[in-house]
C-alpha cells in the first residue's frame, strides 16, 4: 500500500481543496498575458543575484526533459534498490500524471507570459518537483510506519519544501508568475494522492484476482 490508511482522510481533504485553488486561479488568469496583484507584489520580493542564480539554474534544469529523466531515472533505482517494483512504478506514475495534468491545464487556462507562444499557468517544473518529493515521502511514510499526524506532517513538508525550492527559482528566473507557482504545487498535490489510491486499488484488484495456491 503506497497510501497509508491513517493519512487517507487527510490527504483527501488536501487533494480536495488544492484542487479548487487549481480551479479558481486557472479562472481568475484564464486568457492573461501578464502578472496579476499578487503577482506584482510578490515578484520583487523574489530576486537572485549571481550565486542564487547558479542555484536556480540547477534547480530548473531538473525540471527539465534532460535534467527530469535523469533525476526520476536515479530515484527509480534506489526504489528499485530499497523498496521494489511497486514503489517505483508509483513514482513514475505520479510525476507523469502530474506533468501531464499540468500541461492540459496550460492550454485549458491560456495564460501566457513573455509572448503569446509561452504558456504558463501551471507551473510543470513545480508540480514535477512536488510530486517527486511527495510521491518519496509517502513510500518512506509507510514504511516507516508513521501515524496519522506525523505522516501528513512529513508528506507535506516535504512537498513544500520541494515546491518552495521549485517555484522560487522559476519566478526568480522570469519563467513563470509566482500563481503560476502555486497552480503547480497545488496540481500536485490534488493529483499524488488521488494516483495513490488508484495504485493501490489496481494493485489489490491484481491480488484478489490470482488463484489461491493449492494446498
Amino acid at each position: 500500500m503506497v497510501l497509508p490508511g491513517a493519512l487517507r482522510a487527510g490527504l483527501g481533504l488536501v487533494a480536495g481543496v488544492a484542487a479548487l485553488v487549481v480551479g479558481v486561479l486557472g479562472g481568475m488568469y484564464a486568457g492573461h498575458g501578464g502578472p496579476g496583484r499578487v503577482d506584482a507584489w510578490v515578484q520583487p520580493a523574489v530576486g537572485a543575484g549571481p550565486a542564487p542564480r547558479h542555484f536556480a539554474l540547477v534547480l530548473d534544469f531538473l525540471g527539465e526533459p534532460l535534467g527530469s529523466v535523469l533525476l526520476v531515472g536515479a530515484v527509480v533505482a534506489g526504489c528499485l534498490l530499497l523498496w521494489g517494483p511497486r514503489a517505483a512504478v508509483f513514482v513514475v506514475a505520479c510525476v507523469g500524471v502530474a506533468v501531464g495534468v499540468a500541461t492540459v491545464l496550460k492550454y485549458v487556462v491560456g495564460r501566457t507570459i513573455h509572448g503569446a507562444g509561452n504558456l504558463s499557468y501551471p507551473s510543470g517544473h513545480t508540480a514535477f518537483l512536488t510530486a517527486l518529493a511527495f510521491a518519496l515521502a509517502l513510500i518512506v511514510t509507510g514504511r516507516l510506519g508513521l501515524g496519522g499526524t506525523a505522516g501528513t506532517v512529513l508528506v507535506l513538508a516535504s512537498a513544500l519544501v520541494a515546491g518552495a525550492a521549485m517555484g522560487w527559482a522559476q519566478v526568480a528566473l522570469g519563467a513563470h508568475y509566482p500563481t503560476d507557482v502555486v497552480g503547480g504545487w497545488c496540481t500536485a498535490l490534488a493529483v499524488v494522492p488521488a494516483t495513490a489510491w488508484l495504485v493501490d486499488r489496481t494493485a489489490g484488484r491484481d491480488a484478489g484476482s490470482r488463484p489461491a495456491a493449492r494446498r
